[in-house]
């Protein structure tokens, strides 16, 4: 018993002693310091319900872009038809028939769904042969044929039930 509690302690020593510092590990390891996304600000996003986001999709312009913003502040009679297309594109990502554009992700969830039935109907067959007993001789038809003739000739229940729907001179059911 002793000897265990030692041995704990020893490991807990050894483990206390080798473990670097928290700052010294962050240090060493940027990749996994993650950065927080401040939800304070105005996000984009592209929404059916929203047709304005709250600020656009292209905040850093480059010089090409800047001069097209100072050209948009002018007549737009001037602009021409991809000038306009770019001037879309620096304040939304995506257009309203882009947005309202099917996916195809409706595949991929059916064949999920196909292959999860499949994997099922391979789980009952298996169990079927292998699991479960087999088919009592109660459920053959020939089982079946002679019960129903063995209930006629003992007239089970003659008045009401099941005998008095048989006609026993013409040997048929009435």
């Amino acid at each position: 018993m002793l000897r265990a509690v030692a041995g704990r302690v020893g490991s807990l020593l050894l483990r206390r002693s080798t473990a670097a510092p928290v700052g010294v590990r962050m240090s060493s390891h940027p990749q996994d310091v993650v950065e927080a996304t401040d939800m304070s600000r105005p996000m984009y996003s592209d929404r059916l319900d929203t047709p304005l986001p709250d600020r656009p999709y292209k905040m850093d312009l480059t010089p090409e872009q800047m001069t097209l913003k100072q050209k948009e502040k002018g007549p737009w009679g001037q602009l021409s038809k991809e000038e306009k297309i770019a001037l879309y594109r620096l304040k939304f990502n995506q257009t309203y028939a882009e947005m309202k554009q099917p996916s195809s992700e409706w595949k991929t969830v059916m064949g999920c769904i196909f292959i999860f039935f499949g994997l099922t109907g391979l789980v009952v067959w298996w169990q079927s042969i292998y699991v479960y007993p087999a088919r009592p001789r109660t459920f053959d038809k020939e089982w079946q044929a002679k019960q129903l003739k063995r209930m006629l000739d003992m007239r089970v229940n003659p008045v009401e039930g099941f005998s008095a729907k048989w006609d026993y001179e013409k040997g048929k059911w009435k």
